[in-house]
């Protein structure tokens, strides 16, 4: 049995760090993103008896180690959800990307979800995104809100029932335009995660997260802009200040990353242009502004040293009908 399905990357909005459970994947806290497009991960899935054994293919690079574990997890609880009798053969997965991986634009967000909408279709599970969200939660808890797309928030639990991904209403979606400032920079956001409590500054933001994810889910129902990319662009700082804190003292941001902000600061500050930075665990920069605003706050971030790209918001994991095996 083969299946498709593609699902776009997240930015973070309000963003989690650590984990109470790293095997269910089961976050301390809320979180809130939104899906960016064009950008998209494509996945193939195959159950058969013609395969020796599980393969991953992400980019063309056959997964070995940490890589392969995530997502045998997220094939093995597929797995046990289905009652079809070819989920016990082999399967192959096959994936590609349509942006860079490991530089802050969550491409886990987008694989996981684009694996696990595919092998729910493959499993012949009968699963909502809402529950096909705590399919992929399994190998990224981002990759929950990349199943249900657009604006959405994870919810925290200890269960299935409770830790799983809704969307928030919102229109902020027909204005949002989000560009990218690519700042290359090799990250891994598990170990950050893995190292996220032993900072000092963890229980602080635990204390003070869920008071923001109130103000973020209240802004975007309320078509708030400004409020809301505010609250992203404090997030991110509040994240940053947990990771550079903790044990290894992690800093991903560069200099190129501080020119942008820096330059964001200058448009609103001095132009009274509605633009907000925010990142997530890398160098990338998204610069949220409007789409009336879009292409000039493009050339000044571009005038920062860095490729840009301009996006838009995306929606949920689809099925997808061309395959890529």
């Amino acid at each position: 049995m083969k299946a498709t399905a593609t699902a776009h990357p997240i930015q973070g909005l309000i963003k989690y760090h650590g984990m109470r459970d790293d095997i269910a994947r089961l976050p301390y806290h809320d979180s809130i993103s939104v899906c960016t497009a064009p950008s998209h991960t494509r996945t193939t899935v195959e159950f058969s008896m013609e395969y020796d054994d599980d393969v991953y293919v992400v980019d063309g690079e056959t997964l070995e180690g940490r890589a392969f574990e995530r997502l045998e997890s997220v094939v093995e609880k597929a797995r046990g959800l289905s009652e079809a009798a070819h989920t016990v053969y082999p399967v192959r997965i096959e994936s590609e990307n349509s942006f860079p991986s490991n530089v802050g634009l969550g491409s886990s967000s987008s694989g996981f979800a684009a694996a696990a909408r595919a092998l729910a279709e493959a499993a012949e599970l009968e699963a909502s995104l809402g529950d096909v969200s705590t399919i992929a939660r399994v190998g990224s808890a981002s990759a929950a809100r990349s199943v249900t797309g657009a604006f959405s928030q994870l919810y925290t639990g200890l269960n299935d029932e409770d830790c799983r991904s809704r969307r928030v209403p919102t229109d902020l979606h027909e204005e949002l335009r989000i560009v990218v400032g690519l700042v290359p920079y090799h990250k891994e956001t598990e170990d950050a995660h893995d190292e996220a409590a032993d900072s000092h500054m963890f229980q602080a933001r635990n204390a003070h997260v869920h008071g923001q994810i109130a103000k973020m889910r209240d802004a975007l129902r309320n078509d708030e802009f400004d409020r809301a990319f505010e609250l992203a662009e404090h997030d991110s700082l509040s994240l940053a200040a947990t990771t550079m804190t903790g044990p290894e003292g992690w800093v991903y941001w560069q200099p190129a990353t501080l020119a942008i902000f820096n330059r964001v600061r200058e448009l609103r500050e001095e132009e009274g242009i509605p633009v907000y930075f925010s990142t997530d665990t890398g160098a990338s920069v998204y610069v949220n502004t409007t789409d009336d605003h879009a292409e000039y706050v493009e050339e000044q971030v571009a005038d920062c040293g860095v490729s840009t790209t301009v996006w838009n918001v995306g929606g949920p994991a689809q099925l997808q009908d061309d395959h890529l095996f």
